[in-house]
């Protein structure tokens, strides 16, 4: 038996091919200025933990959007609206003068592995990513170098310690970036925002952004060629994105959600409010189960 939620996409059934390409000479210096800019990032990976975490941030950022143009992948960052219960979703107070305003819990839906790359280019911000990451080559050192914390989704029993240092990072005033789906789908549809995380911005007090993520290729909306499904490998998804010709990613950021401490909210009810939000009038064409 497994916790780890399964997204019932795969390739064979969800992800299409671009509908417009490049050509073979575009597709070759896509392929060479990324891997430039990857085999770049390694020393700036080691050189930038000796810097403060506002600098850090700053040279993340430009080395994540640096990366994407290379990539022709063009970034969109739409405000969204968010109207719950006959309420409107209110940005939090501004702080009181004198105190230490603390971070902010990203929440987004999951689509590609591009996905913590391109909230990484629009904002400084700690990735929550899969420990097996922080062993690959070179992209291991990347993410760690960026100031990403570390899950384990094999071993349910390290997951308190998770939760603790995401609000720890949260106190601290750093944003952290989560996917609480727990798994990537197509694009078409999401599955359920998992609770754990949420429970991590109730200890920090930290106020949640709900962030939903889009490709567009086209006609295509949402474009599932950058997905990252099922059997997918990352060099066929990678090829996908390569291909592809006026790739874009809209980002739409929500009000922030606010609610007070010591106002009994659970966790379940932050998820599920986040969901809502992100999912807004998009048709659910696919569920995530939990794998038994």
């Amino acid at each position: 038996m497994t916790w780890l939620p399964v997204a019932s996409c795969t390739v064979g059934a969800c992800v299409t091919a671009p509908v417009r390409t490049t050509g073979r000479v575009r597709r070759v210096l896509r392929v060479l200025g990324a891997v430039a800019v990857v085999v770049a990032g390694v020393p700036w990976s080691f050189a930038a933990r000796g810097f403060d975490a506002k600098r850090r941030s700053e040279m993340t950022m430009s080395w994540a959007r640096l990366l994407l143009r290379v990539l022709g992948i063009r970034l969109e960052v739409v405000q969204g609206f968010s109207v719950l219960g006959g309420s409107a979703v209110l940005p939090v107070p501004a702080p009181v003068e004198g105190t230490v305003p603390g971070g902010t819990l990203l929440v987004a839906n999951h689509v590609s592995w591009l996905d913590p790359l391109v909230l990484a280019a629009i904002m400084p911000c700690k990735p929550l990513a899969k420990s097996d990451i922080a062993r690959w080559p070179v992209i291991g050192s990347l993410v760690a170098g960026g100031g990403a914390i570390f899950i384990d989704r094999e071993r349910l029993s390290t997951l308190p310690g998770t939760v603790r240092d995401v609000a720890d990072a949260l106190a601290e005033g750093h944003d952290v970036a989560v996917f609480p789906e727990g798994t990537t789908t197509c694009g078409r549809g999401m599955g359920a925002f998992r609770p754990a995380m949420f429970q991590a911005a109730i200890d920090a007090g930290a106020p949640i952004r709900p962030i939903r993520l889009r490709f567009r290729d086209g006609d295509q909306d949402p474009a599932t060629g950058p997905a990252f499904v099922g059997d997918d490998t990352l060099l066929a998804s990678l090829g996908r994105v390569i291909a592809a010709r006026g790739l874009v990613i809209e980002v739409t950021m929500f009000p922030v959600i606010a609610y007070g401490r010591g106002s009994g909210v659970s966790r379940r009810s932050l998820a599920g409010i986040a969901h809502a939000t992100v999912s807004g009038d998009s048709p659910r064409r696919h569920d995530v189960l939990v794998a038994a």
